[in-house]
C-alpha cells in the first residue's frame, strides 16, 4: 500500500505539472541575472498567468538572433527578448516571427509602428568613464588620445554592433579612417557587455562602451557619483530594446500575453533599476530620482532598419580590416 501511495503521488505531481504550461524566453544574460530585470519580471508575470516562466540567457542580441537562426522552427523558445533596431530586419528576414497585437503609449524619441517587434526600453550608446577625469568630446579626439577603451564585438553584441552603426551613421565614408585611429586605443573586445564592463570596473581601461544611463547605477543602486557618459559633438546611437514571439510557438496565446504584459506598469516599472535603461512607457510614478542627473546627447542617431543590413556588412568589414592592421 506504501508503494501505491508512492506512486499515486507521483502520478499527481506529474498531472499538476503537464497542467502548468511553459512559456519560454530567450533574453541575454544581464537579464536574467540577480541584479537584473528578470527574476522580479518572473515573479510578477507568473502570477498573472498561472504558467511557469523560463527565462533562458544566450548572449547578447546578435548571440540570441544566431541561436534562433539555428535552431529554426525547432526551437524551444517562444519569445525572443534582447534583439534591437539594428536587428529586427534580419529576424524578419528568417520567417521565424509572428505578429502581434500590443498597443501601448510609447514613450520613445521616434514613432513607433512595428508590427512584429515590442518595444521594452531604449538608451543611447556612449563611453562611460571615471568623473573626476577628462573625456574625449569625439571619435576624432578619442583616436588621436591615449585613452585605452574596451568595446564589444558586434558579431555577437549588441552594443558592439550599435557602435559600427554609430560610427557609420556620424562619419559615412569617413568610417574606415575612424576605426583606424581608435584601433590602438582598443585595449580588448568581448563577446558580450557583461564582460566589459565588468573588466572596466576592475580598472583594466580608462572607458567602457555601454550607455549614458549606465552611471545611473552606480548613483542609485550604490550611491556612487564616479561614474559618467562622455557626451560626443557627433550624437549618439540610438537603441530600441524589443521582443517578438516566435510563429511556432507552442504557447502563441501566452506569448501575446506576455508581450502585452511587457507594457504594463509592472514590467516597465522595473526597467529603470535593473535594466538600467529608459522604459518604452512611461512607469505611473516616473523615472526613478537619479536619473533627472543624467548626461544627455544634444543629438540622437539612427540608421533606418531597412538600411542596417547593407551598412553592417561593409562596416563589419571596415571594423575588421582596421583590427587587422
Amino acid at each position: 500500500m506504501k508503494y501505491l501511495a508512492i506512486a499515486a503521488g507521483l502520478s499527481c505531481a506529474t498531472a499538476a505539472s503537464a497542467e502548468t504550461p511553459e512559456l519560454t524566453v530567450y533574453t541575454y544574460d544581464s537579464f536574467v541575472a540577480e541584479w537584473g530585470p528578470g527574476p522580479v519580471i518572473e515573479t510578477a508575470f507568473e502570477e498573472r498567468c498561472g504558467c511557469d516562466l523560463k527565462l533562458v540567457g544566450a548572449g547578447d542580441g546578435a548571440a540570441l538572433l544566431a541561436r534562433i537562426k539555428l535552431e529554426g522552427a525547432r526551437s524551444d523558445a517562444d519569445i525572443v527578448l534582447g534583439l534591437d533596431t539594428n536587428l529586427t530586419e534580419a529576424a524578419m528576414e528568417t520567417g521565424l516571427f509572428a505578429p502581434h497585437a500590443v498597443s501601448a503609449e510609447y514613450a520613445l524619441p521616434v514613432p513607433w509602428n512595428d508590427p512584429v517587434f515590442v518595444p521594452y526600453d531604449w538608451g543611447y550608446f556612449a563611453f562611460v568613464h571615471q568623473a573626476d577625469g577628462s573625456a574625449p568630446s569625439n571619435f576624432r579626439a578619442l583616436g588621436e588620445s591615449d585613452t585605452k577603451i574596451i568595446i564589444q564585438d558586434p558579431r555577437s553584441s549588441t552594443p558592439g554592433l550599435g557602435l559600427l552603426m554609430w560610427i557609420k551613421a556620424a562619419y559615412g565614408n569617413e568610417a574606415p579612417v575612424i576605426w583606424q585611429g581608435l584601433a590602438d586605443n582598443i585595449v580588448t573586445v568581448t563577446k558580450g557587455w557583461s564582460e566589459a564592463y565588468g573588466l572596466f570596473l576592475d580598472g583594466e581601461a580608462d572607458m567602457v562602451l555601454s550607455y549614458t544611463t549606465s552611471p545611473a547605477y552606480h548613483l542609485i543602486a550604490e550611491e556612487d557619483a564616479g561614474k559618467a557618459a562622455a557626451i560626443f559633438d557627433e550624437g549618439h546611437y540610438l537603441q530600441i530594446e524589443v521582443a517578438a514571439k516566435l510563429a511556432n510557438s507552442d504557447h502563441p496565446e501566452l506569448a501575446e500575453a506576455f508581450l502585452d504584459f511587457m507594457v504594463t506598469d509592472a514590467f516597465q516599472s522595473v526597467i529603470p533599476t535593473t535594466n538600467w535603461m529608459y522604459p518604452a512607457v512611461t512607469p505611473a510614478d516616473g523615472l526613478p530620482k537619479g536619473f533627472e542627473t543624467l548626461a544627455k546627447p544634444e543629438k540622437a542617431l539612427i540608421i533606418p532598419t531597412d538600411e542596417v543590413a547593407t551598412l553592417r556588412d561593409e562596416a563589419l568589414a571596415e571594423w575588421l580590416g582596421a583590427l587587422s592592421q
